[in-house]
Protein backbone atom coordinates (compact mmCIF):
# COMPACT_ATOMS: atom_id res chain seq x y z
CA UNK A 1 0.00 0.00 0.00
CA UNK A 2 0.84 3.79 -1.09
CA UNK A 3 1.56 5.68 2.37
CA UNK A 4 0.77 9.16 1.65
CA UNK A 5 2.62 11.98 3.49
CA UNK A 6 0.18 14.61 4.65
CA UNK A 7 2.62 16.75 5.95
CA UNK A 8 4.58 17.30 2.70
CA UNK A 9 1.00 18.00 0.99
CA UNK A 10 0.23 20.88 3.55
CA UNK A 11 3.30 22.64 3.21
CA UNK A 12 3.27 22.51 -0.29
CA UNK A 13 -0.23 23.64 -0.55
CA UNK A 14 0.51 26.54 1.88
CA UNK A 15 2.51 28.85 -0.21
CA UNK A 16 0.57 28.81 -2.60
CA UNK A 17 -2.03 30.38 -0.70
CA UNK A 18 -0.09 32.94 0.89
CA UNK A 19 0.67 34.16 -2.60
CA UNK A 20 -3.15 34.53 -3.37
CA UNK A 21 -3.79 36.64 0.05
CA UNK A 22 -0.59 38.64 -1.25
CA UNK A 23 -2.11 39.42 -4.49
CA UNK A 24 -5.76 40.17 -3.26
CA UNK A 25 -4.16 42.77 -0.73
CA UNK A 26 -2.13 44.05 -3.43
CA UNK A 27 -5.39 43.87 -5.95
CA UNK A 28 -7.51 45.80 -2.87
CA UNK A 29 -4.42 48.30 -2.58
CA UNK A 30 -4.45 49.11 -6.45
CA UNK A 31 -8.61 48.76 -6.68
CA UNK A 32 -9.86 49.72 -3.05
CA UNK A 33 -13.52 50.05 -4.42
CA UNK A 34 -13.77 46.67 -6.52
CA UNK A 35 -15.47 43.83 -4.69
CA UNK A 36 -15.59 40.28 -5.58
CA UNK A 37 -18.76 40.70 -7.34
CA UNK A 38 -16.63 42.31 -10.07
CA UNK A 39 -14.61 39.50 -10.92
CA UNK A 40 -14.78 36.31 -12.59
CA UNK A 41 -13.20 34.00 -10.41
CA UNK A 42 -13.63 30.21 -11.99
CA UNK A 43 -14.51 28.66 -8.29
CA UNK A 44 -18.00 30.64 -8.46
CA UNK A 45 -18.76 30.67 -12.21
CA UNK A 46 -19.93 28.14 -14.35
CA UNK A 47 -19.03 27.78 -17.98
CA UNK A 48 -15.40 27.74 -18.69
CA UNK A 49 -12.25 25.52 -19.66
CA UNK A 50 -8.81 25.12 -18.74
CA UNK A 51 -6.27 26.54 -20.80
CA UNK A 52 -2.24 26.52 -20.86
CA UNK A 53 -0.95 29.77 -19.13
CA UNK A 54 0.89 29.68 -22.05
CA UNK A 55 -1.53 30.02 -24.70
CA UNK A 56 -1.06 33.13 -25.32
CA UNK A 57 2.36 32.47 -26.60
CA UNK A 58 1.11 28.97 -28.48
CA UNK A 59 -1.32 31.06 -30.62
CA UNK A 60 1.38 33.45 -31.91
CA UNK A 61 3.32 30.80 -33.00
CA UNK A 62 0.76 29.40 -34.89
CA UNK A 63 0.22 32.10 -37.01
CA UNK A 64 3.84 32.67 -37.95
CA UNK A 65 3.83 29.04 -38.85
CA UNK A 66 0.46 29.32 -40.94
CA UNK A 67 1.39 32.51 -42.27
CA UNK A 68 -2.05 33.51 -41.77
CA UNK A 69 -4.01 34.54 -38.56
CA UNK A 70 -5.94 30.56 -37.46
CA UNK A 71 -5.65 31.53 -33.62
CA UNK A 72 -9.22 32.30 -33.39
CA UNK A 73 -10.46 29.16 -35.09
CA UNK A 74 -8.34 27.38 -32.75
CA UNK A 75 -9.47 29.03 -29.59
CA UNK A 76 -12.89 28.61 -30.74
CA UNK A 77 -12.67 24.99 -31.29
CA UNK A 78 -10.63 24.85 -27.47
CA UNK A 79 -13.87 26.61 -26.19
CA UNK A 80 -16.08 23.88 -27.19
CA UNK A 81 -13.82 20.97 -26.34
CA UNK A 82 -14.12 18.72 -23.29
CA UNK A 83 -11.59 16.63 -21.45
CA UNK A 84 -11.62 14.05 -24.39
CA UNK A 85 -10.02 16.59 -26.69
CA UNK A 86 -12.57 16.93 -29.63
CA UNK A 87 -15.43 18.79 -30.95
CA UNK A 88 -18.56 17.86 -33.27
CA UNK A 89 -18.30 20.38 -36.19
CA UNK A 90 -22.57 19.91 -36.74
CA UNK A 91 -22.32 24.25 -36.67
CA UNK A 92 -19.98 25.07 -38.76
CA UNK A 93 -21.65 28.56 -39.72
CA UNK A 94 -21.83 29.23 -35.97
CA UNK A 95 -18.29 28.07 -34.95
CA UNK A 96 -16.97 30.24 -37.70
CA UNK A 97 -19.08 33.51 -36.59
CA UNK A 98 -17.78 33.08 -32.96
CA UNK A 99 -14.23 32.28 -34.35
CA UNK A 100 -14.55 36.13 -35.92
CA UNK A 101 -15.40 35.02 -39.40
CA UNK A 102 -19.01 36.31 -40.75
CA UNK A 103 -20.33 37.43 -43.80
CA UNK A 104 -20.54 35.51 -47.18
CA UNK A 105 -17.26 34.10 -46.98
CA UNK A 106 -17.16 33.63 -43.41
CA UNK A 107 -17.48 29.78 -43.31
CA UNK A 108 -15.44 29.58 -46.37
CA UNK A 109 -12.54 31.29 -44.85
CA UNK A 110 -12.63 29.69 -41.21
CA UNK A 111 -12.41 25.96 -43.28
CA UNK A 112 -9.27 27.33 -44.57
CA UNK A 113 -7.97 27.98 -41.40
CA UNK A 114 -8.79 24.26 -40.51
CA UNK A 115 -7.00 23.30 -43.43
CA UNK A 116 -4.01 25.26 -42.20
CA UNK A 117 -4.49 23.71 -38.56
CA UNK A 118 -4.56 20.41 -39.63
CA UNK A 119 -1.68 20.68 -42.35
CA UNK A 120 0.41 21.72 -39.52
CA UNK A 121 -0.87 18.66 -36.96
CA UNK A 122 -2.57 20.78 -34.03
CA UNK A 123 -5.68 19.21 -34.84
CA UNK A 124 -6.57 16.26 -37.18
CA UNK A 125 -10.13 16.47 -39.07
CA UNK A 126 -12.20 13.47 -39.58
CA UNK A 127 -15.34 13.27 -42.18
CA UNK A 128 -19.07 12.42 -40.91
CA UNK A 129 -22.58 13.54 -41.48
CA UNK A 130 -21.47 17.74 -41.81
CA UNK A 131 -18.78 16.80 -44.29
CA UNK A 132 -15.68 16.21 -44.83
CA UNK A 133 -14.71 18.72 -41.78
CA UNK A 134 -17.14 17.20 -39.00
CA UNK A 135 -15.18 16.34 -36.01
CA UNK A 136 -11.82 18.40 -34.78
CA UNK A 137 -9.46 16.21 -32.19
CA UNK A 138 -7.35 18.89 -30.72
CA UNK A 139 -3.65 17.36 -30.35
CA UNK A 140 -0.88 18.33 -27.49
CA UNK A 141 0.43 21.79 -28.72
CA UNK A 142 3.28 21.51 -27.10
CA UNK A 143 4.60 18.17 -28.38
CA UNK A 144 2.97 19.35 -31.93
CA UNK A 145 5.12 22.49 -31.73
CA UNK A 146 8.44 20.63 -30.46
CA UNK A 147 7.84 18.40 -33.13
CA UNK A 148 7.49 21.09 -36.15
CA UNK A 149 10.90 22.71 -34.58
CA UNK A 150 12.70 18.94 -34.63
CA UNK A 151 11.50 19.36 -38.38
CA UNK A 152 12.70 22.77 -39.08
CA UNK A 153 10.08 23.92 -40.46
CA UNK A 154 9.57 27.04 -41.97
CA UNK A 155 8.21 30.18 -39.89
CA UNK A 156 8.99 29.26 -36.28
CA UNK A 157 11.19 31.17 -34.56
CA UNK A 158 13.76 30.42 -32.43
CA UNK A 159 13.51 32.99 -30.30
CA UNK A 160 9.36 32.01 -29.40
CA UNK A 161 10.36 28.79 -29.64
CA UNK A 162 13.10 29.41 -26.42
CA UNK A 163 10.48 31.49 -24.76
CA UNK A 164 7.93 28.79 -25.00
CA UNK A 165 9.78 26.38 -23.86
CA UNK A 166 10.88 29.11 -20.67
CA UNK A 167 7.64 29.91 -19.67
CA UNK A 168 6.29 26.20 -19.88
CA UNK A 169 9.44 25.32 -17.09
CA UNK A 170 8.22 28.71 -14.91
CA UNK A 171 4.69 27.36 -15.20
CA UNK A 172 5.64 23.58 -14.35
CA UNK A 173 4.41 22.35 -17.68
CA UNK A 174 6.34 18.90 -18.30
CA UNK A 175 5.19 18.59 -21.73
CA UNK A 176 8.46 18.97 -23.68
CA UNK A 177 9.82 16.25 -21.40
CA UNK A 178 7.68 13.70 -22.52
CA UNK A 179 7.87 10.89 -25.16
CA UNK A 180 7.32 11.38 -29.03
CA UNK A 181 4.01 9.91 -29.73
CA UNK A 182 4.78 10.15 -33.39
CA UNK A 183 8.12 7.80 -32.82
CA UNK A 184 5.75 5.00 -30.61
CA UNK A 185 2.85 4.78 -33.24
CA UNK A 186 5.40 4.70 -36.60
CA UNK A 187 7.71 1.97 -34.84
CA UNK A 188 4.36 -0.14 -33.89
CA UNK A 189 3.25 0.61 -37.69
CA UNK A 190 6.43 -0.99 -39.03
CA UNK A 191 6.53 -3.93 -36.66
CA UNK A 192 3.67 -4.61 -37.46
CA UNK A 193 2.95 -7.82 -39.92
CA UNK A 194 1.75 -7.03 -43.32
CA UNK A 195 -2.36 -6.92 -43.87
CA UNK A 196 -3.08 -9.99 -46.17
CA UNK A 197 -4.52 -10.07 -49.39
CA UNK A 198 -8.22 -8.53 -49.33
CA UNK A 199 -11.25 -10.57 -50.43
CA UNK A 200 -13.97 -10.00 -51.34
CA UNK A 201 -17.59 -10.08 -49.86
CA UNK A 202 -20.24 -11.40 -51.45
CA UNK A 203 -22.61 -8.00 -53.37
CA UNK A 204 -25.57 -10.62 -53.61
CA UNK A 205 -25.93 -10.66 -49.93
CA UNK A 206 -29.33 -9.33 -48.87
CA UNK A 207 -29.85 -7.49 -45.61
CA UNK A 208 -31.99 -8.73 -43.14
Amino acid sequence: MVEIDLTAMSTVKKPRKKIAQRQLELRQRLWPSITENYIWRRQHHHGFTTIPRTMPLILSIMDDLARTPVAMAYLELWGRAFDEGFVTLSKPREIAFHAGFDGQRGERTWRSKMKALNDLGFIEVAGGPSGAMSYALILNPYLVIRRLHEQGTTGLREDKYNALMERAGEIGAEDFDLPDPWIKQSSSLQSSPSPGPATETNSSSTES
